[in-house]
């Protein structure tokens, strides 16, 4: 009989855990810069 394949713990990074830890700075980041954005636009229009 053939030898079984070693089993190896490694496993492919998925990009959704990556970017979890950094949630707490990027979200109020991009809020400030979408609230910025549309007082912009509505300064612009009006």
């Amino acid at each position: 009989m053939s030898a079984p394949a070693p089993h190896t713990t490694d496993h492919e990074v998925d990009v959704v855990e990556a970017i979890v830890p950094y949630m707490p700075i990027v979200l109020p980041i991009a809020g400030g810069v979408l609230m910025f954005l549309l007082a912009f636009i509505a300064v612009f229009m009006a």
